[in-house]
């Protein structure tokens, strides 16, 4: 999904409490890898992992000038063979240590072994954010955490495109000159608009 059709998405949810909570946990996102200069783990279930999510977030990182949001992508079946950005396995979560932020991506149940090793990393000072379908035992080990339940308007793709963006959207504009969302959109708008250059 593109910055437009986010853009578009906001649009049909303005009011709705989903623009809020997206921009809040973002905040938290955001809030808990900069102080750091980064660190964030991100990482989905056995069944599910969070591949598009890291992808935006990459994204983000990279158009916003915060490459603190760039996560370490952490996989249930990573072999030693596989490229370098997808040979992380569940170990580095029983690495994880105070500074670092771990996502949890959850559209089903996380399972006891991933929830043993998110506890873990708390109880070694990790922050730990949870993005799921509102797992009781996950939520009572996150530090935040933004539920959607089955059977809502969004679902949690749609979810994860509306946070990545914000997180992206609300960081200090870096002093390469980066711009953030808005200002990216006004300018991709006003060339659209614009009439093509004379040619002599």
């Amino acid at each position: 999904m593109d910055a437009v059709r986010v853009a578009l998405l906001r649009e049909v949810l303005a009011g709705t409490e989903w623009l809020g909570a997206t921009r809040r946990f973002a905040g938290a996102l955001r809030s808990s890898v900069l102080p750091h200069g980064g660190g964030l783990l991100l990482v989905g279930t056995a069944e599910s992992e969070p591949w598009h999510l890291a992808a935006h977030l990459v994204d983000e990182a990279a158009w916003s000038g915060t490459p603190e949001l760039a996560p370490t992508l952490v996989r249930h079946a990573a072999r030693p063979g596989d490229p370098a950005h997808l040979a992380v396995g569940l170990g580095r979560i029983e690495a994880a240590r105070r500074g670092e932020t771990l996502l949890v991506v959850a559209p089903g149940a996380p399972g006891a072994p991933l929830l043993e090793r998110v506890h873990d990393a708390r109880r070694a000072g990790a922050t730990v954010l949870a993005l799921d379908s509102g797992d009781h035992d996950l939520h009572a080990m996150a530090h935040e955490a933004l539920a959607v339940p089955p059977g809502q308007d969004l679902d949690l793709d749609t979810v994860q495109h509306l946070v990545s963006a914000a997180a992206g959207e609300n960081a200090l504009p870096a002093p390469r000159g980066r711009s953030r969302l808005r200002d990216r959109l006004s300018r991709l708008a006003d060339r659209l608009t614009s009439p093509p250059p004379a040619r002599w």
